[in-house]
């Protein structure tokens, strides 16, 4: 079942198993992750949100980092786990232009370009985590080992 979105879309193309959860996202918010949480009636620990890092030195070298929404990211962690020097939080019109999403609604697959990406840890003590499929108001549910494999991520403890 594809939903429309070029992460649902990639999804199926790998014959990943996936569930879409659509909600009703509220235009006023602006915390994403919790307001998916809330409206899906799910443990915030196990609603990830992606983030576009930079992990280059003299242009941007973007990564992705997918953590709980009820945690934040250790940049310094995730730049290890990058093998980078170090980690900044990435430029809003840079991320949109080289995601092909939406703020709010950038999924950690179908990504216009594949970036490198890492996965926290804590993602493995689930058999089904949520991210989002691509747009605000839509999560997708599958197992953090395909959310690894279609993405080409590692996981490392890059949350705190």
């Amino acid at each position: 079942m594809a939903g429309g979105t070029p992460a649902t879309d990639a999804l199926a193309r790998a014959g990943v198993p996936f569930v879409l959860h659509p909600y009703d996202h509220d235009a006023e918010s602006t915390n994403y992750g919790d307001e998916a949480a809330t409206a899906l009636g799910v443990d915030p620990l196990r609603i990830f949100k992606t983030l576009v890092i930079d992990v280059g030195q003299a242009r941007p070298e973007l990564a992705v980092a997918v953590v709980p929404v009820a945690g934040q990211l250790s940049l310094k962690n995730a730049a290890q786990a990058l093998g980078a020097k170090r980690a900044a939080m990435a430029d809003k019109a840079l991320v949109a232009r080289s995601t092909g999403y939406v703020l709010g609604g950038v999924s950690p697959v179908g990504q216009r370009a594949a970036l490198p990406t890492v996965i926290d840890e804590t993602a493995q003590l689930w058999e089904t985590i949520y991210v989002s499929a691509g747009k605000r108001g839509l999560q997708v549910e599958l197992s953090p080992d395909d959310l690894a494999r279609v993405t080409g991520a590692t996981f490392a403890d890059i949350a705190r």
